[in-house]
C-alpha cells in the first residue's frame, strides 16, 4: 500500500450506520499500491494499481501497509496520476460511471451532479464531459468552490449561495440528499430520471409529487457493491476511467 482514500463509507461504519461491517475490522474501502506478487502479466510485479471492493467493509481493507487484492478489483494507474490521487479514484468513478450508465446516459444528454466539491460530484461531472454530454451542471452551496471549481475547468457550477439549479436536465446524479434533491427533482426535463446515491447533507428529504407526475419523472437507488461483476468490469476498463490529472478529485 502506498496510499489509501477516505470516502463518507468510513464515517457510516465507524458511527455505527452499517450493521454489516463487524469488528474487527481495518478499514479502508479504496487505495493505491504497488504489485509485489500474484498479478500476472495483467498486473506485474511493479505495476502501480489502484482499487476498491469489499475490502474496509466485509474484510480488512486499506488502512494497511500490505493488502492482498482479488486481480478483478484492480486497475493500472494511468501515468501522469500520482498515487495519493489514485487512491481516491476507485469509489467517485466507478460509482459515476456505473450510475450514469444504468441512467441510460448518452451523448446530448443533459447531466446535473451536485456537490462539485464532492468526489462523486466531480466525477459525474467530468466523465458525462468526457463522453459527449450535452451539459455537464454541477452545483456548491459554497461561493468560493463555484469560483475555484470554474477555474479548474468547469464551466457551468451553479452557486446555491445565489441562484437557483434551473431546469431541463434529463438526468440527476444526486450524492447530496437532502433539500438539494428536493430542488434537484424540480429540476428535471420532461422523461427525466433522478439516481440518489448518497446523504452526505441528509438522510431525510421532502418532495413535490407534482415534480414527479407532470415530468414524467422516476427516481432510483443506486449502490456500488450491490452491482454485478460485469458492470465493475465494463467500468474499469473504459478509456474514460482515466480521469484528467489536473483536476482535484481529493474533495
Amino acid at each position: 500500500m502506498t496510499a489509501a482514500g477516505v470516502t463518507p463509507l468510513e464515517h457510516t461504519i465507524l458511527s455505527g450506520q452499517f450493521p454489516f461491517a463487524k469488528a474487527p475490522l481495518v478499514l479502508g474501502n479504496e487505495g493505491a499500491g504497488v504489485v509485489e506478487e500474484g498479478g500476472g502479466t495483467d498486473f506485474p510485479v511493479g505495476a502501480r494499481v489502484m482499487f476498491t471492493g469489499p475490502y474496509g467493509v466485509f474484510e480488512d481493507g486499506a488502512y494497511s501497509e500490505w493488502l492482498a487484492v482479488r486481480k478483478e478489483s484492480l486497475c493500472l494507474v494511468p501515468e501522469g496520476v500520482d498515487d495519493v490521487s489514485a487512491a481516491g479514484i476507485p469509489v467517485a468513478y466507478l460509482t459515476a460511471q456505473m450510475a450514469l450508465t444504468l441512467a441510460g446516459f448518452q451523448a446530448g444528454k443533459t447531466v446535473l451532479a451536485p456537490a462539485i466539491g464532492g468526489s462523486v460530484g466531480n466525477a459525474v461531472t467530468q466523465l458525462a464531459r468526457a463522453l459527449g454530454a450535452k451539459r455537464a451542471i454541477a452545483s456548491t452551496t459554497n461561493h468560493a468552490k463555484a469560483e475555484q471549481a470554474k477555474a479548474l475547468g468547469f464551466h457551468e457550477v451553479i452557486d446555491l449561495s445565489c441562484e437557483k439549479l434551473g431546469d431541463g436536465a434529463d438526468m440527476v446524479i444526486d450524492g447530496v440528499g437532502g433539500a438539494v434533491l428536493s430542488e434537484a427533482l424540480g429540476a428535471l426535463a420532461l422523461g427525466g430520471s433522478l439516481t440518489t446515491l448518497g446523504y452526505a447533507a441528509s438522510r431525510k428529504a421532502t418532495i413535490d409529487v407534482t415534480n414527479l407526475i407532470w415530468q414524467r419523472a422516476s427516481i432510483q437507488s443506486f449502490i456500488l457493491f450491490a452491482q454485478p461483476q460485469v458492470a465493475w468490469a465494463d467500468a474499469l476498463f473504459r478509456e474514460e476511467f482515466a480521469p484528467s490529472a489536473t483536476h482535484d478529485h481529493s474533495s
